[in-house]
């Protein structure tokens, strides 16, 4: 009886510890949320062609496609997203549907709140300093960050989808700086605090940014050792969002551009807006 009742007790503390540890971390993500959103200017200056016009002519292509002439310059976005997650590897790659909601805000910071809709139910977020996903919403699976080497792959992640979804965060300036590829690629590279990560942004002949790639580091590899490793993915279906031009469908990836190439991510998104915007955008 006495073994019963410790091992009950133990039961209890571990679930409340893990309780505790749940709360905490939401908060966290909470308050890493409300202070991107908070970083949205209150009175956004509005795009303009000449503000491109120094630029290489696929990145000139690029923003004048994706930017409306007039459209105020909104550097943070939140994206709600259905979609699937590939839990596996490029063989077995182990697709779950999910759903999530992201907000984007480059060169700050990101977080991505994902839960899966059917098999394992795996839930957590990504963040420009964790990765915290739980099974049954308790149960720890995952759980990184805090050290150079996430900061340095999240940046990378996160700068790559501001070409999908916050063009405007990666307008010209003293950080942000943009050469030319070929005749349809632009390179920007972005540097924020001692961060840097460069960027190949792919254009039609319209200006739709059609694939991103970039060199990540990652330690999605047999040898789980962070090294520079190609990553990137296509973009369709673009729809009109308060002035923008956005991808609707999303497919990205570990080895892109390799035959290793596995796009564990596959985003259909639902809906884009611009937090602290006009409700008209």
């Amino acid at each position: 009886m006495n073994l019963a009742i410790g091992l009950s007790i133990a039961v209890i503390l571990g679930l409340s510890a893990l309780a505790v540890r749940l709360l905490l971390d939401r908060r966290a993500e909470c308050a890493e949320w409300d202070r991107l959103a908070a970083l949205q200017p209150d009175d956004p200056d509005r795009f303009a062609p000449e503000m491109v016009a120094d630029l290489p002519e696929p990145a000139r292509r690029y923003f004048t496609y994706t930017i409306r002439s007039g459209t105020p310059l909104l550097p943070v976005a939140i994206i709600e997203m259905t979609g699937e997650f590939g839990l596996g590897t490029k063989e077995a790659p182990r697709y779950q549907p999910m759903e999530a909601n992201q907000i984007l805000a480059a060169p700050e910071g990101f977080v991505w709140a994902m839960r899966t809709l059917r098999g394992l139910p795996v839930s957590g977020s990504d963040a420009a300093n964790w990765t915290r996903f739980r099974l049954f919403g308790l149960i720890p699976v995952a759980r990184l960050g805090g050290d150079v080497d996430h900061s340095r792959s999240a940046f990378g992640r996160y700068v790559a989808e501001a070409a999908f979804w916050t063009p405007a965060a990666l307008l010209p300036g003293p950080n942000v700086t943009w050469v030319p590829v070929d005749e349809d690629t632009a390179r920007v590279t972005v540097r924020h605090g001692s961060l840097e990560q460069a960027v190949d942004v792919t254009i039609d002949g319209e200006g739709r940014p059609v694939e991103v790639s970039f060199q990540r580091w990652s330690d999605a590899n047999p040898d789980k050792i962070h090294r520079l490793q190609p990553f990137g993915g296509y973009l369709s279906e673009f729809r009109d969002v308060g002035g923008y031009r956005l991808p609707f469908r999303v497919e990205a990836g570990n080895m892109f551009g390799t035959g290793a190439y596995f796009p564990f991510f596959r985003a259909d998104v639902s809906n884009i807006r611009f937090p602290g915007a006009s409700p008209s955008l």
